[in-house]
């Protein structure tokens, strides 16, 4: 179990590792107590019996992660990762890169037939036919030294990936479904996934009211909670919890002595910089103009969704999901099935590898032109 620690030693296992097909990658990292996630490990693999290494960034002090990004970039070696989206997120705020060409076996196993979300140990399971050790899972990652069953457990988040990315791969390959795999990890390649405008905060906090007065002063205390939670590197519930922001864009506080009446506001922020932010940030909502006051989407409100409709749909899509061994939810969500129903078509389900797979025969269903016939205890699409 090999650990490195210094720019040499990750510069020479990358060069190495520039030559193979695939690198397998993992990531362990805390996010507990700051805004960003601390990097804490990095878990590596070549293919086979490829060396397996770990990056360590807390023991390297000095240590530039330079050589991996450099990996990354290298569009001759696809990057392997299991749900990736946090590990992106990671190297994308770290050192500006998003892997690619890059792999998502959770992605691929949804497509191959595995099911909505499945877990990697679900995966190492049912296709390495392994267990994976449970036990250091929730480890705190930040303290050294690790343990060698840490160690196991960390490697083998990468090595067990090998067998399964070969398996979904050649999966892929004959079902001839890579470029659906492909067309899913569009999100997750795109810079805009891992990027949150204070500006948009406001979107995150879950309201009824319309008031456009209300939701101009929770965008502007959402917007200085996220930059304030930007700048510092600090959670923004340490900043202050949505239902303070909302009891405070209620009660809108005009000096300090009104803010510490509030019954949600954590004592350190009823004074000093926040405090500041806070009566800033009401004060600019109270004195917006009406024309930039923010607007809630309330269209699925306004939905004329046709209930036996949506019924025939979830039939549809059930039987979508057997015949092609897709996760019924990669095709399309409950909310889609009832916008189709009450008419939308401009959403994902629509589109691309799921128009074809779904939405063709969704959309002949709604137009009358075919109808569904129970055979057996399989369901099929009759032309009418």
């Amino acid at each position: 179990m090999r650990t490195l620690t210094t720019t040499e030693e990750l510069e020479a296992y990358c060069q190495t590792a520039a030559t193979a097909p695939y690198i397998t990658v993992d990531t362990e990292f805390l996010r507990e107590r700051t805004y960003y996630s601390k990097l804490c490990l990095v878990q590596l693999a070549l293919p086979g019996d490829g060396e397996a290494v770990l990056v360590d960034p807390i023991l390297g002090e000095d240590m530039s992660l330079e050589p991996l990004y450099e990996l990354f970039r290298n569009r001759d070696v696809v990057k392997v990762f299991h749900a990736a989206r946090q590990d992106l997120e990671i190297f994308f705020v770290e050192g500006g890169v998003i892997p690619e060409p890059l792999f998502d076996t959770q992605v691929a196993a949804m497509v191959c037939g595995f099911g909505e979300q499945v877990g990697y140990e679900t995966l190492v399971k049912r296709i390495v036919k392994a267990q994976v050790d449970k036990s250091s899972r929730f480890t705190d990652w930040s303290r050294r030294p690790l343990t060698d069953a840490q160690k196991e457990y960390a490697l083998a988040d990468v090595t067990h990936l090998r067998v399964v990315y070969e398996y979904l791969a050649a999966e892929l390959a004959k079902t001839g479904r890579a470029p659906w795999v492909e067309e899913e990890l569009g999100v997750l390649l795109s810079p805009e996934t891992y990027v949150i405008h204070p500006d948009e905060a406001w979107k995150r906090v879950k309201t009824r009211t319309n008031s456009g007065r209300f939701l101009a002063i929770v965008r502007e205390l959402a917007r200085f909670r996220e930059g304030y939670a930007q700048a510092r590197n600090v959670p923004r519930n340490r900043v202050f919890k949505d239902d303070a922001l909302l009891e405070l864009a209620s009660t809108k506080p005009s000096n300090e002595k009104e803010l510490s009446r509030s019954r949600l506001l954590l004592r350190e922020a009823r004074r000093g910089e926040i405090a500041e932010g806070i009566l800033t940030a009401v004060s600019a909502g109270l004195e917006a103009d009406p024309e930039s006051f923010p607007k809630v989407d309330r269209r699925r409100e306004k939905l004329q969704v046709n209930p036996a409709l949506a019924d025939l749909l979830r039939v549809l899509l059930k039987a979508k999901g057997e015949r092609f061994n897709v996760a019924q939810r990669l095709i399309a969500s409950a909310a889609e099935l009832d916008e189709i129903a009450a008419g939308e078509r401009d959403i994902p389900a629509m589109k691309g590898w799921r128009r074809e797979v779904f939405g063709e025969d969704a959309l002949k269903l709604c137009e009358g032109r075919v109808a569904l016939a129970l055979k057996g205890e399989n369901v099929e699409i009759v032309e009418l």
